[in-house]
């Protein structure tokens, strides 16, 4: 059997964190930035975990499940 290759684009959008949990980082802050306040850019820059409901598909294209 060939090996399992995992989704190069889950690969490069997600970490999996020590305790199982999935980190992304949010969307919306590549341009178009002059109109959004700063608390909202403040807010974008820090990463957050996977909604619960969507973890078990981006597992899958990570072959961790």
């Amino acid at each position: 059997m060939p090996k399992m290759k995992t989704k190069s684009s889950a690969k490069k959008r997600f970490k999996v964190t020590g305790s199982g949990k999935i980190k992304r980082k949010h969307a919306f802050k590549s341009h178009i930035l002059t109109k959004k306040s700063k608390k909202r850019k403040l807010a974008l820059t820090h990463s957050t975990l996977v909604h619960k409901t969507d973890e078990r598909s981006i597992k899958q294209q990570l072959n961790l499940i």
